[in-house]
C-alpha cells in the first residue's frame, strides 16, 4: 500500500507529465458538472495527462475536451493500463472505489465521507464545506471542484461546464423541451408541456422539439417534432443549437447550461434547486413548488419563459 498523506498540495508532488485518473461513472448531469473540476485541474497543471473513467453511454460528455487526454471504459484492465500517479474518485460507491484501487496509483484520493474510504484512499478529501470555508448547502459543481482545490489547484471562480460537441445548425430557430425525468416527483404534467410548446410557437416563433430517452413515453407530444433515443453526442448538439430550453430537473438541463442556452428548469424538491440548478447559466429560471412539481402552475412557467426575453 502507498504511504498515507495529508498533504493538501498533492498536485505539487506529481512529476512533469504525470497521469491523473478521474473516476466519474455516471450519470449525465454529474458528468457534465464534472467538467468544471477538470478545467480547474488542467489550468493548475496543464502538463498532466488526464484520463476519465466513464460508462460508454456518457463518454460523449468528455470527448473532444482539450483537457482530457483519454476517455476510458470502467474496467480493471483499462484503469491499470493507464498507469496513473494519482487517481481521484469523484463518483463514490463500491464500483468506483474498486476501480480507484485497481488503478494502482501511488496516490488515491476521494471524499472521506465515502463508505469504506479508509480502505482505498490514502489522500482523503474533507467535506466540500470545509474546503470552501462555508456551511451552506453547496452546488454539485462546487462539491466536485472542492476536491481540486484541496489537492492543490488555486482557489478561483469555478467555471461553467463545457461540452465540445458542435452545436447543431438549423434553417429556422427552435426550442428544445425535455418533459421526462428519472422519477415521478421530478416530472411535470404532459399537458403543461404541450401548452408551453404552443406558447413558444405562437409568442416566440420557435419550433418546439421534444426530446427523450428511448424508453420515455413521448406519445402526448406526437403533434410536434420528437427526437427520442438519439445518441448522446447528437442530443448535445441539438440542445446546443437551441434558442431556448424548457424541461424537468435532469441531465439535458445541464447540457443547455453548458452551451449557454436560455433555460427554464422545473424542480421537484426545493433542496434540489440549490444542488442542481443550471450552473453559471446567465439566462435561466428555476421553478419549484414546496407542495410538489405537480402544483406548479402553467402561468408561472409561461411567465418564466417570457422573462427570458
Amino acid at each position: 500500500m502507498s504511504e498515507p498523506t495529508s498533504n493538501k498540495k498533492l498536485l505539487e508532488r506529481l512529476g512533469d507529465g504525470a497521469r491523473v485518473l478521474i473516476v466519474r461513472l455516471r450519470s449525465l448531469g454529474d458528468c457534465v458538472l464534472t467538467t468544471p473540476a477538470i478545467e480547474l485541474l488542467h489550468a493548475a497543471r496543464p502538463d498532466l495527462r488526464i484520463g476519465v473513467v466513464v460508462e460508454p453511454r456518457f463518454a460523449a460528455v468528455f470527448e473532444g475536451n482539450p483537457a482530457v487526454a483519454r476517455v476510458l471504459e470502467p474496467s480493471y484492465g483499462s484503469v491499470m493500463g493507464f498507469r496513473a500517479s494519482l487517481a481521484i474518485n469523484l463518483h463514490g460507491g463500491t464500483r468506483s472505489m474498486l476501480l480507484t484501487g485497481a488503478s494502482l496509483a501511488r496516490w488515491r484520493a476521494g471524499f472521506a465521507h465515502h463508505k469504506g474510504a479508509g480502505l482505498v484512499y490514502n489522500a482523503p478529501i474533507p467535506r466540500a464545506q470545509e474546503v470552501l470555508g462555508v456551511e451552506r448547502t453547496v452546488h454539485t459543481a462546487e462539491h466536485l471542484a472542492s476536491a481540486m482545490f484541496y489537492l492543490g489547484a488555486p482557489v478561483s471562480e469555478i467555471p461553467r461546464a463545457r461540452l465540445y460537441a458542435p452545436a447543431a445548425g438549423a434553417a429556422s430557430p427552435y426550442a428544445v423541451i425535455h418533459p421526462a425525468s428519472a422519477a415521478a416527483y421530478k416530472t411535470w404534467n404532459a399537458s403543461g408541456f404541450v401548452e408551453v410548446a404552443e406558447h413558444i410557437r405562437r409568442r416566440r416563433a420557435l419550433e418546439p422539439v421534444f426530446i427523450g430517452a428511448g424508453q420515455d413515453d413521448l406519445t402526448p407530444f406526437e403533434g410536434y417534432r420528437v427526437v427520442r433515443g438519439a445518441p448522446l453526442k447528437e442530443a448535445m448538439s441539438l440542445i446546443g443549437g437551441a434558442s431556448l430550453f424548457v424541461g424537468n430537473d435532469s441531465g439535458p438541463a445541464h447540457i443547455a447550461a453548458a452551451y449557454g442556452v436560455p433555460a427554464v428548469v422545473l424542480f421537484g424538491r426545493p433542496e434540489h434547486r440549490v444542488i442542481w440548478a443550471p450552473w453559471r447559466a446567465e439566462r435561466s429560471r428555476t421553478l419549484c413548488a414546496a407542495e410538489g412539481i405537480g402544483t406548479l402552475g402553467l402561468e408561472e412557467v409561461l411567465a418564466a419563459v417570457d422573462g427570458l426575453g
